[in-house]
Parts: structure tokens; C-alpha cells; sequence
């Protein structure tokens, strides 16, 4: 039997997005050998796990890596999927960053002091791993699913592309938070009736008081909110993603916009049951929480620009329309009648399948603190509220990865000369 090719670094980042490249360049500036595992191509997710019409939710100029920044003529624009793989495939050039393609990793599994990691074209031995493979790898489809009847298509909003591939008729998109709102509004504009199931969401103007909602976000210091500094982090980490869409216009995409478009909102599905669809009573309650929020928002951005003397400099402070769900919204329908496809846009999770280590809780999270995986050597990136609210975005990975540098590059110091004191002991 041929011996397996081992390979010996320092650290194996696995995952060629932006945050396992901007680790990268922090291991780099500090001198550690690395090598970065990539699945398929660098920003594969951006290429093969997005649907078409999909742009990102911030504008242009809040993209930028360590050293490197945005780059086009379209700074207050929103980059498509498309756009967003060829910047960071542009910063793994100019990074050069030490990159194998086409290697998905089978397994990390402890070897003496340090870890094993296992692909298909052979291992390679570390002293540390971070894992930078994202949030979003598995979407999440509720147990409800299980009761669909068997006419009904259905779809996860990784598989969706778009409303080519859903049958003529009526369709539930379950999820109203930015993935579903923007489901909808397409897939409605394709011609077909669409139902939008809708739970806890975050709304937000696109545009406040003449600027993109994140530009204040980031300004007045809410992007930067440590971890630390909120009550119920568990919480904070499953905070939906806010109602918001990029396009040219920088429109504001709300439930009130839907339903003037013709989506049917309704409260969020409970349940499937003789082959009907069972929506919650509670969608007036949950959008009047979502509106107070917003709200409160837009306050604490008032008194910002009140306290930093910018309010003759930007236009009048503004407040929106209740969202209004009707009368009557309803509470249930038939589906394969007037339901004849679902797209799940219920959430994603990581996907941790490979790692062979007691690192997880009882419910199959990984534990960590900050980024500081439960295991001696073990990082993890681009999560949601890693340490900071703006964490998971392009712009976030900077911060955190700057820190978690530190912290690692200290680790493999102490446990040089750990090694160095037995060996002369």
C-alpha cells in the first residue's frame, strides 16, 4: 500500500473565503507557515451555492479585507455573487496566498501535541487549525417538512437559483428574513402568486436620513458592538439577518413593500397538517416588535448625529409606516391547490461533519469562546457575533482575525518553548 504524502506547517486554515484569507494574511505577517485547504475554487460558496439575482446587503465601500479594499467605480452599489468571488479571488492574488484548490478536507483529527488533517490528496501535520469554512454550509429545513404532501416541490434557498426552476402556481416561501423577503419579491415578479411565512425578522430602512442604514451602523459604533457587551450572546448569534436588498435604486424592502406587490404575508408555519398548511396567529405581534426595534434604532442613530453635530450636515430624521398585515391575515392553506412549490429560507448552519474532536455541546455546536475553539490550537472564523456584530461580514473578518492572530501565534509560542524546555531537560 502506497504511504500517504504528509505535508508539516505550522497552521492549516481550512476555507478560501474572505475570512480564511485574511487569516492568511495575518499568519504571513507574523512569519508562521500556512497553508490554506480549499474545497473547489477560492470563493467557492460565492460560486456554486448562491442563486442568481442574489447582491449583498452592503454597499461596495464596506468591502475591504486587510491591505485591501474595493477597487471598482461603484462604491455605493452592492456586488452580486459573481462580483463578490472575484474580489476575493482578486485578494488571493495579490495576497499570494499559500492556497491549495480542489481539496476538501475529509478529516482533523488530534496527532500528539498538535492535529492531522486529512483530504484526498494527502495530510497534512499542524500545531494549530482554524476553521474558516463559514456559517452558512448546510441549510436549515424544519422537521415540519417532513409532513409536505408529496405533490408539493420543495426547495432550500441554497438550491434555489431562480423562479425557472419552480413549477407554474402558487408558492410559500417560508422565512421572512432578508433571504425569504427577497425570494419573494422575485419570485412574485416571475408571475406567480407567493405566500411569505414570516417570523422574528429585523426591519430596516434602506436608506436613513440620505445614507445606506449600514453607513450609520458603522459610524455610530453598532457594528462594532463586542460580544461581550450584550446580555444573551446565545441570542445575539441567532438574530435573523435584517430585511434589506441591494439594487441601484437602494430601495427599501420591507413587508408593506411586498404586500404592495401582491405577496400574501402570514404568520409563521407552524405546522402541516392534512395536507394543509398551518400559520401562526402571532404576525401581528412579531412585525409590531420588529417595528419598535427599528425604531429604536433609528433613535440611537438620531442621538448620534445630535451629540456629534452632524444633524445640519444630513437630511431630517425620518420614521416609516407600521408594517400593516391586513385584516384578516390568513391562517392556513391547501397545499398542492394553491400551493404547488416551497422555498425553504429558513436559516443555514456550519458544517463541522469532519472534525473529529470533542469539541462539540449537546446539541452539536461548536464550543468556543470569541473564536477560541474548546481544544488547544483550534480557531474558528466568520460566525455570526464572533466577537463582534459586524463579524461575519467582509469588512468584520479584519478585527477578529487580528486578534485571534495574537492569541494564536502566542499559543504556538508557549508551546515551542515548552518543547525546547523537555528537550534540554
Amino acid at each position: 500500500m502506497r504511504a500517504r504524502r504528509v505535508s508539516v506547517v505550522d497552521v492549516v486554515v481550512i476555507g478560501a473565503g474572505h475570512s480564511g484569507l485574511a487569516m492568511s494574511h495575518e499568519l504571513g505577517r507574523r512569519g508562521l507557515d500556512h497553508v490554506v485547504l480549499e474545497r473547489g475554487e477560492v470563493a467557492n460558496a460565492w460560486r456554486t451555492e448562491r442563486w442568481d439575482g442574489l447582491r449583498l446587503l452592503t454597499p461596495n465601500w464596506m468591502c475591504r479585507l486587510p491591505g485591501y479594499r474595493y477597487q471598482g467605480d461603484d462604491p455605493d452599489g452592492y456586488m452580486s455573487a459573481g462580483e463578490v468571488a472575484a474580489f476575493i479571488s482578486g485578494y488571493a492574488a495579490w495576497l499570494a496566498a499559500p492556497v491549495v484548490t480542489d481539496t476538501p478536507v475529509v478529516r482533523v483529527e488530534p496527532d500528539g501535541d498538535g492535529y492531522r488533517v486529512l483530504t484526498c490528496r494527502g495530510d497534512w501535520r499542524c500545531r494549530a487549525v482554524v476553521l474558516a469554512t463559514g456559517a452558512f454550509n448546510k441549510p436549515i429545513v424544519p422537521g415540519v417538512a417532513e409532513g409536505m404532501p408529496r405533490g408539493v416541490a420543495q426547495l432550500s434557498a441554497q438550491a434555489y437559483r431562480n423562479p425557472d426552476q419552480l413549477a407554474e402556481g402558487g408558492v410559500l416561501v417560508v422565512g421572512g428574513s432578508a433571504t425569504g423577503a427577497q425570494l419573494a419579491q422575485e419570485i412574485r415578479r416571475s408571475g406567480r402568486p407567493v405566500t411569505l411565512a414570516v417570523g422574528e425578522h429585523v426591519r430596516m430602512p434602506r436608506v436613513y436620513r440620505g445614507r445606506d442604514i449600514q453607513w450609520w451602523m458603522l459610524a455610530s459604533g453598532v457594528l462594532d458592538q463586542r460580544i461581550e457587551e450584550v446580555d444573551d450572546p446565545d441570542r445575539a448569534r441567532r438574530v435573523p439577518s435584517p430585511q434589506l436588498v441591494g439594487t441601484p435604486e437602494r430601495a427599501t424592502l420591507d413587508l408593506n413593500v411586498l404586500r404592495a406587490q401582491g405577496v400574501e404575508i402570514v404568520g409563521r408555519l407552524a405546522g402541516i397538517r392534512d395536507g394543509k398548511a398551518q400559520f401562526s396567529g402571532s404576525l401581528r405581534n412579531v412585525c409590531a416588535l420588529a417595528d419598535l426595534k427599528m425604531n429604536r434604532l433609528l433613535d440611537a442613530i438620531d442621538e448620534w448625529i445630535e451629540r456629534n453635530g452632524l444633524a445640519g450636515e444630513v437630511g431630517p430624521a425620518e420614521r416609516f409606516a407600521p408594517t400593516d398585515v391586513g385584516e384578516s391575515p390568513r391562517l392556513g392553506c391547501a397545499l398542492g391547490d394553491d400551493i404547488r412549490s416551497v422555498v425553504w429560507a429558513t436559516g443555514f448552519r456550519p458544517d463541522y461533519s469532519w472534525l473529529d474532536l470533542p469539541v462539540f455541546d449537546r446539541k452539536g455546536a461548536l464550543k468556543h469562546d470569541r473564536g477560541v475553539v474548546d481544544a488547544p490550537g483550534l480557531y474558528v472564523l466568520g460566525l455570526p457575533y464572533l466577537r463582534r456584530r459586524k463579524s461575519s461580514f467582509i469588512h468584520g473578518a479584519e478585527d477578529d482575525v487580528r486578534e485571534l492572530g495574537t492569541h494564536l501565534a502566542a499559543y504556538l509560542d508557549r508551546t515551542a518553548r515548552a518543547e525546547t524546555a523537555d528537550a534540554t531537560a
